[in-house]
């Protein structure tokens, strides 16, 4: 999916800056969202307003899945990092991070509509969204 060549003139209308703005995003996202759901998932869970499993109920599972979840959004960071040191990857990583806003709106309608989730979490449609947006703007072309 690359941007780059998109007929739409606002995409990567600051794309000189996106090195720039991969480091602004990776101050905010890594120490907010992946080391804490990496490091302590139920921890994170519980500022953002989760109710908890107990054992019984899956708290194991529960610890597993997050710590997957942070490994992944650590790979999405290390992505940003790289290209923001040495601009190699630019467009794959702002392809990925386009697809991240993507898929976590998603994610989060769905939570939303089925009544499943903190409203911290239902507020965060508003960031992803603008996450994509800003992706787009921010394109290197």
């Amino acid at each position: 999916m690359d941007l780059g060549s998109h007929p739409v003139s606002f995409v990567g209308i600051w794309g000189e800056h996106s090195q720039a703005f991969l480091w602004v995003l990776v101050a905010f996202t890594a120490p907010v969202f992946a080391l804490p759901i990496f490091l302590m998932p139920l921890t994170w869970a519980r500022r953002f307003g989760w109710r908890l499993p107990r054992e019984a109920d899956g708290e194991d599972l529960a610890i597993y899945f997050g710590r997957c979840l942070g490994a992944f959004v650590l790979i999405v960071e290390l992505l940003m990092v790289r290209a923001a040191l040495t601009g190699e990857g630019l467009p794959f990583t702002f392809d990925v991070l386009i697809a991240v806003a993507a898929s976590m709106v998603v994610v989060h309608v769905w939570g939303a509509l089925k009544r499943i989730q903190p409203l911290t979490e239902t507020l965060e449609i508003l960031m992803y969204a603008a996450l994509g947006l800003l992706a787009v703007l921010f394109y290197p072309v």
